[in-house]
């Protein structure tokens, strides 16, 4: 397959799990094909599959079935030792309950995915700091993340998901533990480092969320149940306009 410049390929992938003599199908010949520097959102009920294909295209998890190509390498191929180098240079992840070490300053949180790439402890600090400024958390460098509000603590995760400057940004449900005004903060911030070339892809169940993309892939039962593209009208409008999933 030629996979060109593409960030990612699904290419009719399943991902079956078995339970005792259960097979549970969470995604069903997924074919997807996702742009550098897209912000693109995937929306669906629980249980349809949304945080398996998330967790797939950031290489925690393998397709059962069909390829997962990544910049042109299907992870199928890639030993799990390749996948955690791919995760720690060129993803940054962002999750709804935050993930934040609790007895760690923000800071040294952030520090972490730096010192598991074997950065020096100055380069870790400086980057850290600078990134955590970039947030908004300039003042609350060495706070805990029990002292920090819910939306400082999601500033901080998104600091330490793009503190190793990766391209791509996967963010689960990153607004489910915030309350509307913070969390349009927070999606405020996904834009911005959108404009800046980053790729985006948001797993949410809101729609208010979802609309902040350019495209919308709605997923149900494992299925693509079909795509949706921010169109704009001759007044300068935009809408939404379903296309083929």
């Amino acid at each position: 397959m030629n996979t060109g410049a593409k960030v990612f390929i699904a290419d009719g992938i399943s991902k079956v799990y078995t339970m005792g003599d259960i097979n549970v199908h969470a995604l069903r010949d997924i074919s997807l094909t996702i742009e550098s520097g897209e912000y693109l959102a995937i929306m669906g009920p629980s249980g349809s599959g949304k945080s398996t294909l998330m967790h797939i295209m950031g290489c925690l998890d393998r397709p059962t079935s069909g390829s997962m190509y990544l910049r042109g390498q299907d992870i199928n191929s890639l030993s799990d030792a390749e996948l955690a180098e791919i995760r720690n240079a060129e993803i940054g992840f962002v999750f709804q309950n935050f993930n934040l070490l609790p007895s760690m300053s923000i800071l040294a949180n952030v520090e972490m995915p730096l010192l598991y790439a074997g950065v020096p402890a100055r380069e870790r600090r400086m980057r850290a700091t600078t990134t955590l400024g970039i947030v908004g958390l300039a003042d609350r460098l060495q706070h805990k993340p029990s002292e920090l509000s819910g939306g400082q603590r999601q500033r901080a995760s998104i600091a330490r998901a793009m503190v190793n400057r990766p391209a791509i940004l996967l963010a689960d449900e990153p607004t489910g533990n915030l309350d509307t005004a913070t969390g349009e903060e927070i999606m405020g911030l996904f834009a911005e480092l959108n404009a800046k070339g980053n790729t985006i892809i948001v797993v949410t169940h809101e729609r208010a969320v979802a609309e902040r993309a350019s495209r919308i892939v709605h997923i149900r039962d494992g299925c693509i149940e079909h795509v949706e593209t921010r169109a704009h009208d001759k007044s300068g409008g935009t809408g939404w306009e379903a296309v083929e999933g």
